[in-house]
């Protein structure tokens, strides 16, 4: 049995830590409702990929696509504000 060895050096380099920074922890965290929106967005839209779908499916996505938009809107205001008031989102 032969085996395959790549040739060349890895072009990019890995930091020895790969685990986030509390920065990139707060952001995330800061995010999870808008994640957890889109995820249902997509379960909503994901159901219907081989069917037609029914009402009660237009409402779902609907109902899902308003939530994650109003999210979105607040997370973006709070941002804003916080931008307005100095400090940083």
């Amino acid at each position: 049995m032969k085996h395959i060895v790549a040739r060349q050096r890895t072009v990019t380099v890995l930091p020895p830590d790969l685990e986030p920074s509390d920065a990139e922890l707060d952001a995330i965290e800061w995010e999870m409702p808008l994640i957890l929106a889109d995820v249902d967005l997509l379960d909503a839209e994901i159901a219907v990929l081989d069917r037609m779908p029914s009402e009660l499916d237009e409402q779902r996505i609907r109902r899902a696509r308003r939530k994650m938009l109003a999210i979105r809107r607040d997370l973006t205001n709070q941002a804003a504000a916080a931008v307005r008031a100095g400090g940083a989102a």
